[in-house]
């Protein structure tokens, strides 16, 4: 890890275009993220919340602009990621302090084992989010929020300086979600940085610090909080018909007149 990462951003992103088959989901997008941000993204489907995601961590390429993770390209360590929760097979064979191990795999390079250092590393950030007495436990026997908890101690594993999570709350109920927020909080106390996406515009973490709204393009406002301007530019209607739908997992949809319409 470099030592002047100090005097870098941890993320500074310039005219930022990003898709699929050179067809663009999101176009000249800038972002600063700050040295202990937490930031929340909301926006609705499709907007290019997981696709700017997938470029940070290049996952896919960009189609133009520029990237930086303290200074350079992003690296083994330096950034945890918590993809979204159908991603992952719930039923695979593998104990809770494997799948947390499996954050520090590339620490551990070809070694056929992991050391006693990276066990204890595994161990620390099971601790942190209170899951270590669950260790031994198969992952198929787990609650989705202690699911969720292992996901993020997997990406606490390396002592990464970013924490990317990609609707780390969705389908949890709404206890579990406070508790993880919770967690969050204390993570980003200790000083690592927080990038999160959420849909659940109506219960933003506390702790969040910034909120952006992404839909083809992102507005920032640098307090916690969701403005009209927000409303109206990640869905297109006046906030007074934006209406809470629990059947779409506990997500937001518009419900102004033409938007019914379409819906119809």
């Amino acid at each position: 890890m470099r030592e002047d990462m100090n005097n870098e951003l941890p993320l500074r992103i310039r005219g930022l275009s990003a898709g699929y088959d050179g067809n663009p989901v999101f176009e000249g997008l800038d972002l600063d993220l700050m040295h202990g941000d937490f930031l929340a993204i909301v926006g609705p489907n499709g907007g290019g919340k997981t696709t700017l995601f997938k470029t940070i961590l290049g996952l896919i390429p960009p189609i133009s602009g520029t990237v930086e993770i303290f200074g350079g390209s992003v690296s083994a360590g330096i950034v945890g990621y918590v993809p979204q929760s159908n991603s992952i097979d719930m039923k695979y064979p593998i104990s809770v302090e494997d799948v947390v191990l499996m954050g520090l795999r590339v620490k551990k390079g070809l070694r056929p084992y992991y050391n006693k250092n990276e066990r204890d590393a595994a161990h620390r950030s099971m601790e942190s989010v209170g899951i270590f007495d669950l260790k031994d436990r198969s992952i198929s026997e787990l609650s989705g929020g202690q699911f969720q908890r292992a996901m993020i101690a997997r990406a606490l594993a390396p002592s990464p300086k970013i924490l990317m999570l990609d609707e780390p709350t969705a389908s949890l109920d709404p206890g579990i979600k406070d508790c993880t927020h919770d967690i969050l909080r204390d993570i980003n106390r200790d000083g690592v940085t927080v990038m999160m996406i959420t849909h659940d515009i109506g219960n933003i973490p506390h702790g969040v610090k910034r909120i952006a709204c992404m839909n083809r393009g992102m507005i920032i406002n640098d307090s916690p909080e969701i403005t009209d301007e927000m409303i109206r530019f990640g869905f297109h209607c006046p906030p007074e018909f934006l209406r809470f739908n629990r059947k779409m997992d506990y997500k937001y949809r518009c419900a102004c007149p033409e938007c019914e319409e379409e819906s119809d």
